[in-house]
């Protein structure tokens, strides 16, 4: 049995692990990295259907990407292999930290480390944001994607409609884009040719 892929899942895995501070959404830009960039287990078009995938499931979104990847890797070990390696770290630091909660509550100098690493944070997901949005500029024009990204908007920051809702909403339009854009465009040449 080759260890190959397992020490890379578990490699990769650990440093999401140990490096995500901030939960699930912090985490998301150092699994592509690790996913696509790093061990090039899958694309950044596959990363993005895989995220949208995983957040209109429910759960913790880091570790059903991480079971996801893993299964893609090596199967069903692979997955467990993965979701282990990175959970582990946030568990073992609960466990050696639980009893210094109070301490850390009340320490200036852990609030000091927490508020500056939030914008380094706030960085590596806006990059993250903008890659998607070039993404969709280019598979679905400007017109549309500004319209989406409005619309997007509205419904999650106005009516506060669930984002798994929203998620589920796009995917449907997403399945039937390029048929409706190809009628669109086939009813415009057969009205050029008249």
């Amino acid at each position: 049995m080759s260890l190959t892929g397992y020490k890379e899942l578990f490699y990769g895995m650990f440093r999401t692990g140990i490096l995500g501070y901030g939960g699930g959404p912090s985490v998301i830009p150092l699994i592509r990295h690790e996913a696509v960039n790093r061990y090039k287990w899958i694309n950044d078009e596959e990363f993005g259907e895989i995220l949208a995938l995983a957040n209109a499931l429910p759960g913790p979104i880091a570790t059903k990407m991480a079971a996801y990847l893993g299964y893609r890797v090596k199967g069903s070990s692979g997955a467990l292999v993965a979701v282990l390696a990175h959970i582990f770290p946030t568990s073992i630091a609960m466990v050696l930290f639980f009893g210094l909660l109070d301490f850390f509550r009340s320490s200036k100098v852990v609030e000091g480390m927490i508020n500056a690493v939030d914008p380094v944070i706030a960085v590596m997901l806006g990059l993250m944001a903008y890659e998607f949005a070039q993404k969709a500029w280019k598979g679905l024009g400007k017109f549309l994607t500004i319209g989406f990204l409005l619309l997007v908007f509205l419904l999650l920051a106005v009516f506060h409609v669930h984002s798994a809702l929203v998620i589920i909403l796009f995917l449907a339009y997403g399945s039937v884009h390029f048929r409706l854009m190809d009628q669109i465009q086939k009813r415009k040449q057969e009205g050029g040719a008249r």
